[in-house]
């Protein structure tokens, strides 16, 4: 009887020492896959679902493709009283060319008037008499010496930030 007892306190004792062992399985694991499980299952019903579809309806989408005479797709052919003839030669493939006579002349000089202009920093605007914008420009594109409310002229370029005035002399 007293090696029973002895067995039964040294059983007590290791479980008391052991301590229990954390599941892995974080509250936040379960529930992401949960929602795996969930979303596989809506794709094998929506694939389901799809297979019962098709097998009802016999149309499985357009048969035919027509193109209508706008170049739109259509599932009706076209009217045949609708079709226009159209010679080989007419087809143009490149940009026709322009002819002398259809060509505007263009002349780069603008005419405007300087808004403002800092000598000291060197740069300025100036604004367009056509149509009332403002032009950057800076010492290095200024021909004469200019200073507010003078008539210039001048010519556009690109520059970082947008047009700037350049080649800028005192209107005559």
């Amino acid at each position: 009887m007293n090696l029973k007892m002895d067995i039964l306190r040294n059983n007590l004792k290791n479980t008391s020492k052991k301590r229990m062992a954390k599941s892995q399985q974080t509250y936040n694991k379960t529930e992401k896959e949960k929602k795996r499980l969930k979303k596989r299952e809506d794709k094998r019903k929506k694939m389901a679902a799809r297979k019962a579809d098709s097998k009802d309806s016999p149309k499985k989408g357009i048969e035919f493709a027509y193109v209508d005479y706008n170049g739109n797709l259509t599932d009706t052919p076209p009217d045949p009283s609708l079709k226009v003839e159209v010679e080989l030669e007419d087809i143009m493939i490149n940009v026709p060319k322009t002819l002398e006579g259809d060509r505007e002349e263009f002349d780069p000089v603008r005419k405007g008037t300087v808004s403002f202009f800092d000598t000291s920093k060197g740069f300025g605007f100036i604004i367009d008499a056509e149509d009332q914008q403002k032009y950057f420009t800076h010492v290095s594109g200024i021909i004469d010496e200019i200073a507010e409310n003078d008539k210039v002229t001048f010519e556009l370029e690109k520059g970082l930030k947008g047009l700037n005035a350049v080649k800028v002399t005192l209107q005559k």
